[in-house]
């Protein structure tokens, strides 16, 4: 569960620190307060895309922090992600600097998305407008789906493989919708780019070797100079450097028995000599054997014309016109073999549709089976929130493609008067009433994935009354099993609060800040009149404050023996 958040230079607030409670922790405050702000500090921490102006103004940075309490089974699962708490703690931070954010676990950086992965195992966020998805079909699928994940999940994955193969066999099949003439054309086309490779006869680095030959040969003259002229001056002959090397040691030689020093210079420079005497013979050597060829010259200059002729059209390396040439000779082997490999695709593709459709329909199947009981236990949350004559019912469709998804089209239906047909819910249900059957729905999908937290900001949106006391029961029934956060007008849900909670905006030396703190019972009664009353709080609202509060903890009490 969330046990410490805390919020420094964002948006209106300062810096907030607020540590929650297990059970029904709810917040409340006036319009406009920040509460809102608050809710997404979690999910700004949780990896949601970071909007523009985030940072309070004439702060440098922005920081949010979570620290979650987890169950030793939610902690064997992070172990899975790579995340090991510590002391059954996760500290969930995210730094903000202008247009950057820098995310950590425990103290080690990481990726947003990263973050995303795991919070799906900590909490669940049901934000003001969420229900809108409800109306959408590919929203009731992943709920059903989600549902019956056990035996759903496994299936889907065989339908998406089989899926995945279905469509490359038809896309290769598709590749086979060519003409005769447009085939033969085709194959002579390919004939010809094939043979002009062969006839190449390329060898492995062949360019290579015949561009250093032809830099040497078209630099012949400029070669021969400058050797002759360094054999010149590095020879034994005409004042050249070996002669001069040769007088040199010719002296030392005379003095070196007189100092151990002089023995060394000796042996220093009778090295010099030798070097000297091995470099001019490898001049002479290299000018004797280098012969300029016209014919040789024009010889490699034509085969380097026609390497790059087919580097042109081909590829900018010899291994990848041979690689050309490999996709040009299995493109003709398919062509030339057109009708017996077309044959062989469509019979694959009759095979692998067969193979897909028997698994589509064992996962319509398999859904139709958990849809049924979704809608008995839709329907029996529903009946807890004040819907008392609701019919529920999925219907199916089946689609008239494959898809990775399988063939189905769902549509959620309801009846929420006696005697009316069941209807899509688009069509039938007001705003208030599709806030509750997404509680309902996120109740029930909390029981089936254990999710520790739960965070609804602002769920009574269009409820009152009866309903609103239905929606509180319903909230606090959660709180038993769990830790909900929960935004709230109504003082009915706040009223069964585990821990309640106050976000204020307050103004200070003309700057507004949001702050949040713990309200004792006497406080927490305060704002139930407040909600209540409004702007007069008189004693009869105090008392009927109280009176509700005292209340919905002896019905705690109740519901706990």
């Amino acid at each position: 569960m969330l046990v410490h958040l805390h919020v420094k230079n964002l948006a209106l607030i300062e810096e907030a620190e607020v540590d929650f409670e297990e059970g029904l922790n709810i917040l409340t405050g006036e319009t406009g307060a920040g509460k809102s702000i608050l809710i997404g500090s979690v999910n700004l921490a949780l990896g949601q895309k970071m909007p523009k102006g985030i940072i309070r103004e004439g702060a440098v940075n922005a920081l949010v922090e979570l620290v979650f309490q987890v169950r030793p089974d939610t902690e064997e699962k992070l172990k899975e992600l790579g995340i090991y708490p510590e002391d059954g703690q996760v500290i969930i931070s995210r730094k903000i600097t202008g247009s950057r954010s820098i995310s950590k676990i425990n103290g080690e950086t990481c990726t947003a998305s990263a973050i995303r992965k795991i919070a799906a195992l900590l909490l669940d966020i049901h934000g003001q407008h969420e229900h809108q998805s409800l109306l959408y079909p590919e929203k009731q699928m992943e709920i059903l789906d989600d549902y019956g994940q056990k035996e759903i999940l496994p299936q889907k994955e065989k339908v998406k493989n089989l899926y995945q193969e279905y469509s490359q066999i038809k896309k290769e099949l598709d590749s086979y919708q060519i003409d005769e003439e447009h085939r033969r054309r085709e194959i002579s086309f390919l004939e010809y780019e094939i043979q002009e490779i062969l006839e190449a006869a390329l060898k492995p680095k062949e360019d290579e070797e015949l561009e250093t030959a032809y830099r040497r040969l078209s630099n012949s003259k400029q070669i021969t100079e400058s050797l002759g002229i360094a054999y010149q001056l590095t020879g034994y002959e005409q004042e050249g450097g070996g002669q001069q090397v040769g007088r040199a040691l010719q002296r030392l030689s005379q003095i070196s028995g007189y100092d151990k020093g002089l023995e060394d210079l000796y042996s220093m420079l009778n090295d010099i000599d030798s070097l000297l005497n091995d470099f001019n013979r490898e001049i002479s050597s290299y000018l004797s054997e280098f012969v300029f060829s016209e014919e040789e010259f024009l010889q490699i200059e034509t085969r380097l014309d026609l390497i790059n002729h087919l580097k042109a059209k081909y590829g900018q390396t010899i291994p990848e016109i041979l690689a050309y040439k490999e996709e040009k000779e299995k493109n003709l082997e398919k062509l030339v073999h057109f009708q017996e490999q077309k044959d062989a695709l469509e019979k694959a593709l009759s095979g692998k549709t067969a193979e897909l459709k028997s698994a589509c329909e064992e996962l319509t199947k398999i859904r139709k089976n958990w849809a049924k009981e979704l809608e008995k236990q839709i329907v029996l949350g529903l009946q807890d929130l004040n819907f008392l004559n609701v019919e529920f019912e999925i219907c199916f469709q089946k689609k008239e493609q494959f898809t990775s998804q399988g063939t189905d089209q769902i549509c959620f239906m309801i009846s929420t008067n006696p005697g009316e047909p069941v209807r899509e819910l688009s069509k039938v249900v007001s705003g208030g009433e599709l806030s509750r059957i997404m509680l309902a729905i996120k109740t029930l999908m909390a029981d089936k994935d254990d999710t520790e937290t739960l965070i609804f900001d602002e769920i009574d949106t269009g409820i009152s009354g009866r309903t609103a006391q239905k929606v509180a029961e319903k909230m606090s029934a959660i709180g038993r099993s769990r830790q909900v956060l929960c935004i709230t007008h109504l003082p009915q849900i706040a009223s069964q609060a585990n821990a309640h909670y106050l976000i204020e905006k307050n103004v200070e030396n003309m700057e507004t800040s949001t702050s949040i703190r713990a309200l004792s019972y006497t406080e927490s009664v305060e704002e139930l009149a407040r909600m209540l009353g409004g702007v007069k709080i008189t004693q009869a609202v105090l008392e009927n404050a109280a009176e509700m509060k005292d209340l919905a903890q002896q019905q705690k009490n109740t519901r706990v023996k």
